[in-house]
Formats: C-alpha cells, sequence, structure tokens
C-alpha cells in the first residue's frame, strides 16, 4: 500500500487487528528486513511496517532530512491511520526513530523495543582519529590526481573506494542524509521515554556495539537489556527463535 506523507510516497503495509505496533527497519534496509517482526505479533496486534524516505519502494527525500525530520514523517504516519496509542520496535535506524517519538511524545507510546539501536555517538579512541587522519590523507592525494575530472567526479571515485559502506551503498541526497544522522547524539533524551523499553542486542554487534545497550539501559527509566549471545547488527535474525520468546514475553506481560 502507498500513502503520501510531506509530498514524499511512502510504502507500507498493515498486518492483522488488535492494539496497533509499528515496526521501523534499520538504514540501508526496507520492510523485507523486518518481515520477521511483523509475522511474531500479527496474530494479536495490527502491525504497521513502512519502507523509510528513501528505502525499499518509498520515494527519496527532496532535501537533506535528520534523524528528527524522520520521527516527524513517522508521526504523520500514525495520524493519518488515527493511531493514538502505539507501540514501537525498531531496528538501528528505526530504534533511533523510536526513541526521538518515546521521548517526545510520551502520552502516545505503550511499550517500545529498541534492537541494536543507533542513537549514540561512538567511543573513539586514537584508532579512529589515526584513520581519520588517513582518510583525509587520501582525500587529497585524491583531489591532486586525476586532473581531467571535476572535483564532484573525483569525490565520486573516492567515496566508491574509501567510504564506508553504507555510504558506498547511498547515493545522491541519501548520503548527504547519512553524514547528517551519523553524527547525532540522543543521550540526552533517553531520559524523557517514560514507555516500559525492552532493549535487545548482539554481544558481537561491531555496528552499534552492546556498551551503547548497556549505556541505554542506565539512561532510560523503565528498561531492561537482553543479550543474545553470539549475534550480531542482525540479533533478532541471527537467533530467531531466542528473539521471539523474548519479544512475546515483553508483549504478552500485560495479559499474564
Amino acid at each position: 500500500m502507498n500513502i503520501e506523507i510531506d509530498g514524499l510516497n511512502i510504502n507500507y503495509i498493515v498486518e492483522g487487528e488488535g492494539e496497533p505496533i509499528v515496526v521501523l527497519h534499520g538504514w540501508g534496509a526496507n520492510i523485507n528486513t523486518i518481515l520477521s517482526i511483523v509475522n511474531i505479533l500479527k496474530d494479536r496486534y495490527r502491525v504497521y511496517a513502512l519502507d523509510l524516505p528513501g528505502f525499499g519502494e518509498s520515494q527519496e527525500p527532496r532535501e537533506v532530512l535528520g534523524s528528527p525530520e524522520y520521527a516527524d514523517i513517522v508521526k504523520s504516519f500514525m495520524d493519518m491511520h488515527k493511531i493514538e496509542k502505539v507501540s514501537l520496535i525498531g531496528h538501528s535506524f528505526g530504534g533511533k526513530l523510536s526513541i526521538i517519538l518515546g521521548s517526545k511524545y510520551p502520552e502516545l507510546i505503550n511499550k517500545i523495543v529498541l534492537i541494536d539501536s543507533a542513537g549514540l555517538i561512538p567511543k573513539r579512541g586514537p584508532k579512529y582519529y589515526i584513520k581519520v587522519y588517513s582518510f583525509k590523507m587520501l582525500k587529497a592525494i585524491y583531489m591532486n590526481m586525476f586532473f581531467w575530472l571535476d572535483n564532484q567526479e573525483k569525490m565520486e571515485k573516492f567515496y566508491k573506494k574509501f567510504g564506508s559502506d553504507d555510504y558506498q551503498n547511498a547515493s545522491g541526497i541519501m548520503r548527504k542524509i547519512l553524514v547528517r544522522v551519523v553524527n547525532e547524539d540522543l543521550k540526552p533524551l533517553l531520559k524523557d521515554i517514560k514507555a516500559p523499553t525492552l532493549l535487545i542486542w548482539g554481544d558481537e554487534d561491531d555496528a552499534t556495539p552492546l556498551y551503547m545497550g548497556k549505556i541505554m539501559e542506565k539512561e532510560i527509566p523503565d528498561s531492561g537489556l537482553v543479550v543474545l549471545e553470539g549475534t550480531g547488527h542482525y540479533s533478532y535474525l541471527d537467533d530467531y527463535y531466542r528473539f521471539v520468546r523474548v519479544l512475546n514475553a515483553f508483549f504478552d506481560s500485560d495479559n499474564s
């Protein structure tokens, strides 16, 4: 199904009946990567999942957005479907949007599940600064090479070779959006989340490491952390059967 929000065509699905749950995918992902979560809950809840702007079958933004603007789009989606009280499940970037919504609209949020969530600035030790310095040196060298290309073509060639996987896989305006969102720190918002919050993390996650989950557990007042051992950034897929048990226990606790 499709809906227009702020002039953008947004693709989404809705399954099941009952209290509403919105599931939000991570950066570079889409509805297909979170279908397994939808399937766990659709027999008891009305579950919505959408392709965020610039991903899946949804239209790319026309301007550079930050995470707050993405969260506003999710809020508009909820308003257009007349969702007055909702639970949120967010993986990675989707978790970041859930943090924003949970802190900004505490009265609207029933429960939150953050899976390997983004939202904190990574620790940056000496290795990080050595890497940044080397990256800048390489960039300077590239600017002086390929003299027959204009600057934009040089940078395109450089980032395709040396940029992060997410950056290489993005194009156009989505690269500019990525640069903005990776530098946002949501730690000050965590204390404002009032909803019961379940944190699910892979102990081998190298994109949003486990220490981030521990910080979030400490900062969010009503929260608990479950670590899925031997799993990475997609912990819910790496240990799906344990994830199912944990998720069901969290959502069924009110009915026990």
